[in-house]
């Protein structure tokens, strides 16, 4: 196990770049910085530094006696070190800087978390090829959702204060809603595709395991309920042009039954009930 120094120096950096990136972007003038590509390049060297220190710390905890072990504070963990990347990623394409000083202090909270809630037990069964895949599945699908669900509260906040008549800096240069909402459906769709292939490679898994189909309890019936809702989304949108709060509203509601469904179940058990 790991001293707590490297969670630390791993979660300080966050929140370094969480505070640069608020008083860029979102404190103070009125008017948005003029940001040159110099300074941009430099940004983006910063973050993957951070994302490298964080994946090193997340490997150690994770992999350390060559077992895995993924309690609760390293599922969330891992979650948005991927919610940064693909983040990251994202910005090399779009004009997103004003989800910077949104994401930053969550990925802070998050890389500290695995200190203060260590996995007890080895996960069973790592050496599944189906297992593999369907952890690394649906850690996408959580970051994926975990883009959208911040990126939809942003748009509701620009939505908010464009009524009002009034921008802070921190929205002036994002791009029009209506290109904002282009954006958000196509991570809705990603991330919907990944749930399903969750929910196909979860029943995979418990076949090779168990020879029958996944068991039904609160994670399958969660995991089902919110791949409903982002599939109702999906089509209200294609059919009726569902937009605006009819968005924000399905796509959070998808998001809390994601949370229910693996990191709340996660959490009453190792926490709570400190099974481990």
């Amino acid at each position: 196990m790991q001293g707590i120094l490297p969670y630390l120096i791993s979660a300080l950096l966050y929140a370094a770049l969480s505070t640069y990136f608020w008083r860029l972007h979102w404190s103070g003038a009125a008017v948005a910085p003029v940001v040159s590509q110099t300074r941009c390049t430099m940004e983006r060297v910063v973050i993957l530094v951070a994302l490298g220190m964080h994946a090193a710390v997340l490997f150690g905890t994770m992999l350390a006696g060559n077992v895995l072990r993924i309690g609760v504070g390293d599922a969330i963990s891992a979650i948005l070190w991927l919610t940064v990347l693909i983040y990251w990623l994202g910005s090399l394409f779009y004009r997103l800087d004003g989800l910077h000083a949104l994401i930053m202090p969550v990925a802070a909270i998050a890389a500290f978390l695995p200190a203060l809630l260590p996995a007890a037990r080895p996960v069973p069964n790592t050496e599944l090829l189906a297992f593999k895949l369907h952890l690394l599945i649906s850690m996408l699908a959580y970051s994926l959702f975990t883009i959208a669900s911040l990126h939809v509260l942003l748009m509701a906040m620009l939505e908010r204060r464009l009524h009002q008549g009034a921008l802070p800096a921190g929205l002036q240069k994002l791009p029009p809603l209506l290109t904002m909402e282009t954006l958000l459906f196509r991570i809705i769709w990603a991330g919907f595709i990944m749930l399903t292939l969750t929910l196909l490679s979860g029943v995979m898994y418990s076949e090779e395991l168990f020879g029958k189909a996944a068991r039904i309890n609160h994670k399958t019936i969660f995991g089902i309920v919110s791949w409903i809702v982002f599939g109702a989304l999906l089509f209200g949108r294609h059919f009726h042009g569902w937009r605006g709060r009819v968005a924000v509203r399905w796509t959070l509601a998808g998001f809390l039954l994601l949370v229910l469904a693996y990191l709340g179940s996660k959490f009453v058990v190792e926490v709570l009930l400190g099974r481990g």
